[in-house]
């Protein structure tokens, strides 16, 4: 498999996971990352911080799925020269629906990553979120 679709399988990987309510496997893909802000500001590094990151804002439900659908696209992935780094963009939007919530998109933006190959494995660096557009996010975040 080529570098791109690689680096591409990373971040779809990141979205199947969020949904399927596995934050720990989820926050493995940045067991050498740092999540950022739209601020530039470091939310939390490392796989443990970004999985209390997480436990602490995404309210789980009885089939312990957050009841959300995340959609990728537009990704441009760029690759370094010497195959050992990337970076990509992409756009995200967040669907979700519960009992109390239709069908709706909650949440639509952007994604900044950069990678880093190693041992042959191409890795989170870093990601940015660039919330865009935000809507009804009451049931999706924890203590709402």
């Amino acid at each position: 498999m080529d570098s791109a679709r690689e680096i591409e399988n990373l971040i779809y990987r990141y979205a199947e996971l969020l949904d399927l309510g596995d934050i720990p496997a989820m926050a493995a893909l940045f067991a050498e990352a740092e999540l950022v802000g739209p601020d530039d500001v470091v939310q939390g590094a490392g796989a443990d911080t970004i999985a209390m990151i997480y436990d602490r804002f995404v309210r789980r439900y009885e089939d312990g799925t957050p009841s959300t659908h995340h959609v990728t696209t537009n990704v441009i992935i760029e690759i370094d020269d010497g195959d050992l780094e990337a970076n990509a963009r992409s756009y995200f939007t967040v669907f979700q629906a519960t009992d109390e919530l239709a069908l709706q998109p909650i949440i639509a933006g952007r994604y900044h990553d950069k990678f880093v190959k190693r041992e042959g494995a191409w890795q989170f660096a870093r990601r940015k979120m660039l919330p865009r557009l935000v809507g009804d996010m009451s049931q999706h975040q924890q203590g709402q």
